[in-house]
């Protein structure tokens, strides 16, 4: 595959659609050279969002680990809030908040393309913790969720988008998404030329 053909999965996520963030979304990845070569606007069911996340033990145990270590970082009683401070019992709650939140709105589903473009997007995008992320980046930019306030709230990280984490996954990711729809064959002015 030529360096320029990388592909990367990215979804506009409820809070990103009701903020109207989809056009600078958009625009923050063409500025850096990268084309979109698949873009739908959708409301997903959630069998969909379902299969979208893993639900293999250790991914879910995972979120409950992520969850136990800002509930130690900030003193919060994991027991009073979940019955539990066993990370593969919170886990489960995670995974559901996540799948709620992403039925909370359409989604924007987008694929692009470009010289390295699965890490680019994810340095345009900035840290999963919008708190975390530099400004300049679209989280850093438009966000200030904490998992210590969604913990809180009982609800997931509102971080605006979600993109692919490596090339597999993407792969993956575009195949669940946009199952055998083509891909958009075009030729940027001073990209690709």
């Amino acid at each position: 595959m030529h360096p320029k053909e990388e592909k990367t999965f990215v979804l506009v996520k409820p809070d990103g659609v009701r903020k109207g963030l989809i056009g600078e979304i958009i625009k923050r990845f063409e500025r850096r050279d990268l084309k979109i070569v698949a873009l739908e606007m959708f409301q997903p069911t959630r069998e969909q969002l379902h299969d979208h996340y893993p639900k293999n033990e250790e991914w879910v145990t995972r979120l409950g680990h992520k969850t136990m270590d800002t509930y130690k970082k900030y003193g919060y009683d994991a027991v009073a809030d979940f019955g539990t401070d066993e990370p593969a019992k919170i886990g489960p709650n995670v995974r559901e908040w996540l799948v709620d939140f992403m039925t909370k709105a359409p989604l924007v589903k987008m694929v692009v393309q470009g010289v390295h473009a699965v890490d680019m997007v994810r340095k345009i995008a900035g840290d999963t913790m919008p708190y975390k992320a530099d400004m300049g980046t679209i989280r850093g930019d438009f966000s200030n969720d904490s998992p210590a306030l969604a913990n809180k709230e009982k609800r997931a990280v509102m971080n605006i988008i979600h993109c692919s984490e490596t090339p597999e996954e993407a792969a993956h990711e575009i195949k669940h998404w946009f199952g055998t729809t083509p891909m958009h064959n075009y030729k940027r002015f001073g990209v690709d030329e």
